[in-house]
């Protein structure tokens, strides 16, 4: 019996996009996150990859357009969010986990593998949360 082509397009298989709301209703959520993990301006800058005068433009209100990167890196800091709250109970402990040292990045914190700056960086922390949650 011979195998039959599967007839598929690439759009089949490709998520759908963040709307606009979406990624600003990410935004919001985001800039109150991280006032829970107490991050200065400077460091919320670099996660967004933000010059600081346009993060605190941002934080007050005036939003500027979302590109793709920026809707991907609020949805990974939203997803780094949501797998702490199922590894931690306590909503304290998981904000506080941010910053505090981890033999699994060298002794680093997360903050500090986040702050390299790269998308990259913020996945490779939600990977590594994911997997530490396990299947839900």
């Amino acid at each position: 019996m011979a195998l039959q082509p599967i007839e598929t397009t690439l759009h089949e298989f490709a998520p759908d996009p963040i709307t606009d709301a979406e990624g600003e209703a990410m935004l919001r959520a985001v800039l109150r996150l991280f006032g829970k993990w107490a991050l200065s301006d400077e460091e919320a800058g670099i996660l967004l990859d933000l010059p600081l005068r346009t993060y605190r433009r941002w934080k007050s209100g005036q939003t500027g357009r979302l590109d793709r990167d920026t809707k991907a890196r609020l949805s990974n800091i939203l997803g780094i969010h949501a797998a702490l709250r199922v590894i931690f109970t306590d909503p304290a402990r998981g904000y506080g986990w941010i910053k505090t040292p981890n033999a699994a990045f060298d002794g680093r914190s997360a903050l500090q593998v986040m702050l390299g700056g790269e998308l990259t960086d913020l996945m490779r922390l939600r990977r590594y949360l994911d997997a530490e949650r396990g299947p839900q």
